[in-house]
């Protein structure tokens, strides 16, 4: 019989890792996570000129043409809009402006400003209403059954 010779593989295995290299150190601030950070703070309070310009022509847009301002109250001629809408915005402006709150971004402060847009666009279109107008009476001097509903709902 012939010899046979065997051969014996062995496999090594890699070395052992250290602790130190198993492990993985995270960054404890955000310095270390990022060198460079870029923060990003995102006011929305106070408007650009720009935005309160487009807030005006929208105002002025809704109070002189067809809406559902206008069939209700009517609509304003272009200049009687253009001045009422720069009042509104100005004094919205100012009362929001005046008004403190605590968050740092403006948002509450933006909800009082369109807040005080709205209930003044109201008030302006309402008054000329009236003024031009007064409200429908019948014979007993008491007002039309369909303009009390809907100032009922309004409450």
């Amino acid at each position: 019989m012939a010899e046979t010779e065997t051969e014996s593989i062995t496999t090594s295995s890699p070395p052992p890792i250290s602790e130190t290299e198993n492990s993985t150190t995270l960054p404890t601030t955000e310095t270390e996570k990022n060198p460079n950070p870029v923060t990003i703070s995102l006011r929305i309070w106070p408007p650009t000129q720009k935005t309160r310009d487009a807030v005006i022509n929208r105002l002025i847009e809704t109070l002189s043409t067809e809406s559902i301002l206008s069939k209700r109250f009517g609509s304003l001629e272009s200049e009687e809009a253009s001045s009422v809408a720069k009042s509104i915005e100005d004094e919205a402006y100012a009362i929001a402006s005046a008004t403190v709150f605590g968050d740092d971004d403006g948002i509450e402060i933006l909800k009082a400003y369109s807040k005080e847009i709205s209930k003044r666009m109201l008030e302006s279109v309402k008054a000329k209403s009236n003024v031009a107008s007064p409200p429908p009476k019948d014979g007993d001097g008491i007002e039309s059954a369909v303009d009390s509903k809907i100032d009922s709902s309004e409450a």
